[in-house]
């Protein structure tokens, strides 16, 4: 996975668990791309406070992943979806008669799930 995805996935799951300026140096590194100057500026503090802050906050949020998986097991669990999606998909096109409404609601269905967890 793209590495600021990844990052940005982490803060979304555990930023809550970082403290209040290691989550807005974080943000501020990951989401709105900004350098280690603009992020001491905006926060009054110096680069290195910056630097060590967001060392800290990546390093917090791996160990929590590492530990709890849920960014592992969404993962695992998206990928299953869109396979199920391709199968039901696959299956609405080939029945005829009465299945094929049954096979595209099913279709329907797991899309809704799988776009619903974006």
């Amino acid at each position: 996975m793209e590495d600021r995805i990844r990052q940005s996935l982490l803060l979304d799951f555990y930023g809550e668990l970082l403290t209040e300026r290691q989550r807005s140096c974080y943000e501020l590194h990951v989401n709105e791309d900004l350098s280690l100057s603009e992020i001491a500026e905006q926060c009054g503090i110096s680069r290195q406070g910056v630097w060590d802050n967001i060392r800290r906050a990546e390093q917090a949020l791996l160990e929590i992943e590492e530990k709890t998986g849920l960014i592992r097991r969404f993962e695992e669990n998206r990928a299953a979806l869109d396979k199920l999606c391709e199968s039901a998909q696959a299956l609405a096109l080939r029945v005829e008669g009465s299945a094929r409404p049954l096979a595209e609601a099913l279709f329907s269905e797991l899309r809704r799930l799988r776009d619903k967890e974006l």
